[in-house]
């Protein structure tokens, strides 16, 4: 699976670790930056990159994970873009959750507090939970679609 994958200065040492993790599973990884620490970076424009390229991509499912100090302002920045559903998830069963019923395709990561461990699981949990798409799942979604 290709994996599209972005961070700040707060997210930069996370990302790292989660660029090696991803393709030591096998995945593409295609990387959005920040492509050095530079502490003076602004999260909107990673989120962006990372959306932008999903968009673009022609994969079927592309996947999308951002990483900023508490993840909040990564999830909302990417939350703006018209097909996104980014969530901010802090454990495995939140990434289950977020997959299974709201068929998210962004993951959004706090680098202040998650580990790499962590990280490791919430991932894998993410990466490898299918969208259930019970009616009311499917309903949900069209609902949000629909939001102006």
């Amino acid at each position: 699976m290709k994996v599209f994958l972005g961070c700040d200065h707060n997210g930069y040492e996370l990302k790292q670790h989660i660029a090696n993790f991803l393709e030591k599973g096998g995945h593409e990884v295609v990387d959005q930056g920040d492509k050095k620490l530079d502490p003076a970076d602004d999260f909107p424009v990673f989120a962006a990159r990372v959306v932008n390229a999903m968009k673009a991509s022609d994969e079927t499912d592309p996947r999308g994970i951002l990483i900023c100090g508490s993840g909040q302002g990564m999830c909302m920045a990417a939350n703006r873009h018209k097909g996104i559903r980014a969530a901010l998830c802090w454990n495995i069963r939140e990434a289950h959750s977020s997959r299974n019923d709201d068929n998210s395709n962004v993951l959004c990561l706090s680098a202040s507090s998650t580990n790499k461990k962590e990280a490791e699981s919430i991932i894998s949990t993410w990466l490898s939970t299918s969208f259930a798409a019970a009616p009311r799942f499917v309903r949900r979604l069209r609902e949000m679609d629909e939001l102006v």
